[in-house]
């Protein structure tokens, strides 16, 4: 299994995107996650979009992008987690975990000092692949993100800024 970045716009991650879109409708209803993205959000140094393969196959996905100071109450210096997705019959083998470690190092690498996130309670092993990797959630008056005033939505922080960090 390998992890690469590729653009946003690229057929595998447009396919896989599709997916997690009837993922989201499926568990919360409507159209999926409405959170406009660009391709260009997610190119380096102010993001990238990873896609693990196994044997040619696409089978897991996420990327990061940067975030400043913004009315949907990000910080500076915040980098936030996108579009994690792991195909149903490759989940369960560590794929979500390892792509989350390499946007970490990535962000990390870019300067960035916080990693942000907003999932839902209909997504119980994301949060518990979260919680069990170092990000906690934040209070209801922190929370950030076009879904925040969501009653459904879990916002989650995790300090890149660290004892590791040099």
């Amino acid at each position: 299994m390998t992890i690469r970045p590729v653009r946003y716009d690229h057929p595998d991650a447009v396919r896989l995107d599709g997916l997690v879109q009837q993922e989201y409708a499926r568990r919360y209803g409507g159209d999926g996650d409405m959170t406009p993205l660009d391709p260009e959000m997610f190119a380096p140094p102010n993001g990238t979009y990873l896609i693990a393969y196994e044997d040619g196959r696409a089978l897991a996905t996420g990327g990061w992008r940067a975030q400043e100071d913004t009315a949907e109450g990000y910080a500076a210096g915040d980098a936030e987690i996108k579009r994690m997705f792991v195909l149903p019959e490759a989940r369960g083998r560590g794929l979500a975990r390892r792509i989350l470690a390499a946007l970490e190092a990535d962000a990390r690498a870019a300067g960035r000092s916080r990693m942000v996130l907003e999932t839902g309670s209909k997504q119980p092993e994301a949060l518990e692949l979260y919680a069990s990797s170092g990000y906690a959630l934040v209070e209801k008056s922190e929370k950030f993100g076009l879904y925040r005033g969501y009653e459904t939505s879990r916002c989650l922080v995790k300090s890149l800024i660290g004892p590791t960090d040099g």
